[in-house]
């Protein structure tokens, strides 16, 4: 999710300054990057990792490693399941006592208790901290005066945050809403230690958390090394000596080091290599459903984009997209046409609805051609699609998207890919809002709630609403949504809601798509979860 825009930090103030110095004092395993230590591709992270302050892939896959909270999601199923809490109890979907398990502590040793938690969200929720996922925060009592719209901050805690005792603690929100605690596994709610509020920049240097690693060192471009950490009180301890993240900015590169032997295990296989890889990895091949799919978003702050008539433009290039000959093709069967806004995952009665997306996300070159002319033509007459090009081949497709939209136009011409080199320079400009047309937007769920497919990308302010589309009837049907405890009633007005996005095509849905990896002969155990998360603490290794 997306935070605020205020900006707190100076220019180049935290380059991500995780300094390359080893974690000291006992309690740690392995020795070096040698033993039982796998390795893995990866990408920097855009921000400093903060849990409120990280709201990307990348990121997330560290903060999964080193934080544990209050839930956590299956592995396999992607339930949330009680994890420091002992329990979450409410009578009336606002109020909510929550307790937490004795026994946990840190990686540094103090121990975690209801403090942690609820300083941790009164960080995450401020405005002066601008935190990128402060907006998780806007359900609990207080978070108007805490984070306003508009104006300066005028409370430095949120009034509906309470602790009772070392080991509660009490929220209230400001409306009902039944699902808030299958939303408490997700990193921005994870708890905090002191030395984040008293020291920050030596947290930032190297961050202390709760979970099964702790950062040992990270060298920005390079990699990072997180090391296991002994001492981990909870049941799903690593069962590996540690894993090397290493940077890569081109996924085929990454391919190439696993099959050389220099990479054990990389978690996006590139499109071009689809066609080898069973040959290559046989059953070291991974493929499975995950809860991600992949959009194309719309600057809806650029007048040009947002003029009448534009919801016929942007169903025309729905329908100039032939979804089905790209995943067939490109991504070998890797990814589903999307027929919605959510993933299969969540199975129907979680608010997947194969078929919402109707008529609009077939594929139709003569009506397309007619609905863009309707709609008073593409703005400066090229479509100009923007996407990163260092991870996910997102080129191929950007490329057959365009050769797509430019067929049923009869133009070689109408749509251009504009590749920006770094996820994290792609995500900045989104940031700054400077798009100024079509832009990739995939996503991959934060939890597995229909909540969480709609809410962060199309709510009015919502920090995931990179192209600030806004629509008072889609605000309200999910406002009833959440309000709703009966979880059938909930996931159909959700659905509402949904209908409300297809019908202005606030963005583009393209396909689902599943987790793939390959890994080497080295590693047992290997699985994605359904976030198409590597579980990197079942993975073994020799």
């Amino acid at each position: 999710m997306r935070g605020s825009a205020h900006a707190r930090w100076a220019a180049g103030a935290v380059v991500m300054a995780l300094a390359a110095t080893a974690c000291g004092g006992a309690g740690w395993s392995g020795g070096g990057n040698g033993g039982a230590v796998l390795s893995s591709s990866w990408g920097d992270p855009q921000n400093p990792l903060e849990p409120a302050n990280t709201n990307e892939v990348q990121g997330g896959k560290v903060l999964d490693m080193i934080f544990r909270g209050l839930k956590k999601y299956d592995p396999r199923t992607g339930r949330a399941q009680d994890w420091l809490a002992r329990s979450i109890e409410t009578r009336d979907s606002r109020n909510f006592t929550i307790r937490i398990k004795r026994g946990w502590t840190f990686s540094n040793g103090e121990k975690v208790t209801a403090r942690s938690f609820v300083d941790a969200w009164n960080y995450g929720a401020s405005l002066r901290n601008n935190q990128k996922n402060a907006y998780f925060f806007g359900y609990i009592d207080g978070y108007d005066q805490v984070h306003p719209d508009r104006g300066g901050q005028r409370a430095d805690t949120l009034s509906g945050l309470k602790v009772v005792d070392d080991h509660t603690f009490t929220v209230r929100l400001n409306q009902k809403f039944s699902g808030f605690p299958d939303t408490l596994g997700y990193a921005a709610f994870a708890p905090l230690p002191r030395l984040f509020f008293t020291d920050h920049a030596a947290w930032v240097s190297k961050p202390v958390g709760n979970g099964p690693y702790a950062i040992a060192s990270y060298t920005k471009g390079a990699q990072m090394y997180l090391r296991k950490w002994d001492g981990y009180p909870g049941p799903d301890k690593a069962r590996n000596d540690g894993v090397t993240l290493l940077v890569y900015t081109d996924s085929n590169t990454a391919y190439t080091d696993l099959l050389a032997g220099n990479l054990d295990l990389v978690d996006d296989i590139p499109a071009a290599q689809l066609k080898n890889v069973k040959g290559d990895l046989g059953d070291r091949y991974i493929n499975t459903p995950a809860g991600i799919i992949q959009t194309l978003a719309f600057p809806y702050y650029d007048k040009a984009w947002n003029r009448p008539g534009m919801e016929k433009v942007r169903t025309g290039l729905s329908m100039a997209i032939n979804r089905r000959q790209i995943t067939d093709t490109i991504f070998r069967k890797t990814r589903t046409p999307a027929t919605d806004w959510t993933s299969p995952v969540l199975g129907p009665a979680g608010g997947y609805k194969a078929g919402l997306c109707g008529a609009a996300c077939d594929y139709d070159p003569v009506r397309a051609k007619k609905l863009i002319k309707e709609g008073g033509g593409i703005p400066g007459g090229r479509l100009s699609l923007t996407y990163n090009a260092d991870t996910g081949s997102h080129r191929e497709w950007i490329d057959a998207v365009c050769n797509s939209v430019n067929n049923a136009l009869g133009d070689d011409k109408a749509c251009v890919g504009n590749p920006v080199g770094t996820f994290a320079d792609f995500r900045n400009q989104l940031g700054r809002h400077k798009m100024t047309g079509p832009f990739r937007a995939g996503w991959q769920m934060d939890y597995p709630l229909i909540q969480n497919f709609l809410q962060p990308l199309y709510y009015t302010g919502a920090s995931s609403n990179d192209g600030k589309w806004s629509d008072r009837d889609f605000d309200r049907l999910v406002n009833q949504a959440n309000a709703e405890t009966d979880t059938a009633k909930a996931v159909s007005l959700f659905q509402k809601a949904e209908e409300v996005v297809r019908d202005n095509m606030a963005a583009i849905p393209l396909w689902y798509q599943n987790g793939s990896a390959g890994y080497s002969d080295r590693l047992s155990h290997v699985a994605l979860n359904p976030f198409s998360v590597p579980v990197y603490n079942e993975i073994k290794v020799g």
